[in-house]
């Protein structure tokens, strides 16, 4: 099967051996979206090497402990546990010690034409959410989990640092989920700032938010810069709290003393449950598909990263190509 494949810092495409099931179960890609985790993954981030991708639809093609679900569309929860650790038991294995993650730790992900994950991680798709927006299903999860780490008040001026695909889901899904709150994205991109401003949202640009010192009782930094954190220290109110999104390669520097001194809540929030994802897509409360730029197939797959890591571009979608 063709797979796009991280080693040593590079990005080459390859053909290499379909998967071995080995007790999960098999699935047939049929989209997969491009991540700035993936990105990071290449710079070295987590060291790891093999196939990336995280974000799928896909079709079962086996599921031995599962047979009811071969030959649906799913898509996949990313954390793979060890099944009998505390967590696992009560079925929240994201924090697992022993844990494997699609496409990031040591499991080869979704830039594939096949691949393998547990059966109990697949959720099938309803019918009426397409190929294209089942593929958002993992980032929205991302956004919507921001509620689980952390308990918005009713009437809180909320920032979300971070113009681009994740930025614009969690304003997107925090502007929908109670409490009512008032959400502020900003951004340095006019085109994107657009598309959350259409949702709702206010918008401020990035050269502007100085002029917002102490203004917000909650920020979410998803920009995946270095410099986002920077951004909401400047913006959220003393004893406020800023949720961090972003992944990235290496260590950033921010100044401790200002947390300190302004008594600020850091809170770090990962990946969401799908369940709530999925209902929020089939009941047509949230709109992902205005943020696909473009899709490639997996045989283009090295321009498509080229095009996704563009100025401007938003979410890149590879069709496999073996339809």
């Amino acid at each position: 099967m063709l797979a796009l494949r991280i080693s040593d810092q590079q990005l080459k495409l390859q053909d290499i051996a379909k998967p071995d099931a080995d007790g999960e179960a098999l699935v047939r890609v049929l989209r997969s979206g491009i991540c700035g985790t993936d990105f990071e993954l290449v710079k070295g981030y987590s060291g790891f090497q093999g196939t990336p991708g995280h974000e799928f639809v896909g079709i079962v093609e086996t599921a031995g402990d599962r047979p009811e679900i071969i030959g649906k569309r799913v898509v996949g929860e990313i954390n793979a546990g060890c099944g009998v650790c505390e967590l696992c038991k009560v079925g929240d294995p994201r924090h697992c010690p022993a844990r494997t993650v699609l496409g990031i730790v040591g499991r080869d992900g979704a830039h594939a034409e096949f691949l393998k994950l547990p059966s109990r991680n697949l959720l099938e798709v309803p019918a009426n959410v397409s190929d294209e927006a089942a593929v958002f299903v993992e980032p929205l999860a991302a956004a919507i989990g921001i509620i689980e780490r952390f308990q918005f008040e009713a009437g809180s001026n909320v920032a979300v640092v971070g113009d681009g695909k994740l930025g614009i889901l969690c304003a997107r899904a925090l502007n929908i989920t109670p409490p009512s709150k008032s959400i502020t994205m900003i951004g340095r991109n006019d085109e994107k700032l657009k598309l959350a401003a259409k949702s709702g949202v206010e918008t401020i640009k990035s050269d502007r938010a100085l002029k917002v010192k102490h203004r917000f009782d909650a920020v979410v930094e998803a920009s995946g810069s270095v410099d986002g954190f920077a951004t909401a220290l400047e913006i959220v109110k003393p004893r406020g709290a800023i949720v961090l999104k972003s992944t990235y390669h290496g260590l950033a520097k921010w100044d401790a003393s200002r947390v300190v001194v302004n008594e600020v809540t850091v809170v770090g929030s990962r990946c969401g449950r799908f369940e709530p994802a999925l209902q929020m897509l089939a009941s047509n409360q949230i709109e992902v598909e205005d943020l696909i730029s473009e899709d490639f197939s997996l045989s283009n797959g090295i321009e498509a990263f080229e095009h996704a890591g563009t100025k401007g571009v938003l979410k890149v979608l590879l069709r496999m190509d073996q339809q």
